[in-house]
């Protein structure tokens, strides 16, 4: 994310390394996707999806013991909000035309007009609406460590996490393992195929 920042702020010959930080965000985020149905039992989607209830008792501060494991509904909203945004900002970038260094390669499949309100969106409003939640994001990991003194930025790299109560495990396996580096080299290749639609 931040080399597409980069070279998009740069522009020119940058916008070749644009795009390619671009189709390598599109494939992960596919990857987030498909592992957040098939990996394991704390990266599943179906484990942070919260009722409006469930993320009120948690800004009253009732919180359920199972928000204290995985995503708490707060979190899990802004996961939900970065892969919105992020999407948006990818399928914008694919269509878009700035009618000077950068026509997108699935610009071909939209109107002049859409390309160019694709190319709006995506210079004008989504790289802002992406740099708030990213900072967002960071700023509710450091308040978490600095003033409530739990470390989320560990278990996020590492995967486990201490508890003072049982917990559903997350699979971490040879199988797992191997079934993510799969995953990931599909997302790969269907995002080289949508990219050579564009001839």
């Amino acid at each position: 994310i931040a080399g597409s920042g980069v070279s998009g702020y740069i522009g020119g010959a940058a916008m070749t390394w644009h795009a390619r930080f671009g189709y390598a965000v599109l494939t992960l985020l596919l990857f987030r996707l498909v592992w957040g149905l098939v990996g394991g039992h704390w990266s599943r989607f179906s484990s942070f999806i919260y009722s409006p209830i469930s993320v009120i008792n948690h800004l009253r501060g009732k919180a359920h013991p199972d928000h204290l494991i995985g995503h708490n509904p707060l979190g899990a909203g802004s996961v939900f909000a970065m892969l919105l945004f992020l999407l948006a900002q990818v399928a914008t970038g694919l269509v878009g035309d700035d009618e000077i260094s950068f026509t997108g390669p699935l610009n071909r499949f939209v109107a002049s007009a859409q390309g160019l309100a694709a190319t709006w969106y995506h210079k004008r409003v989504g790289q802002w609406l992406l740099l708030a939640l990213v900072l967002l994001h960071i700023g509710a990991v450091l308040y978490y460590l600095l003033r409530r003194k739990d470390n989320l930025i560990k278990p996020m790299i590492e995967g486990d996490k201490v508890l003072e109560r049982a917990a559903p495990e997350s699979r971490d396996t040879a199988g797992t393992r191997l079934l993510a580096a799969a995953v990931l080299a599909a997302c790969g290749m269907a995002v080289a195929w949508l990219v050579s639609l564009g001839g």
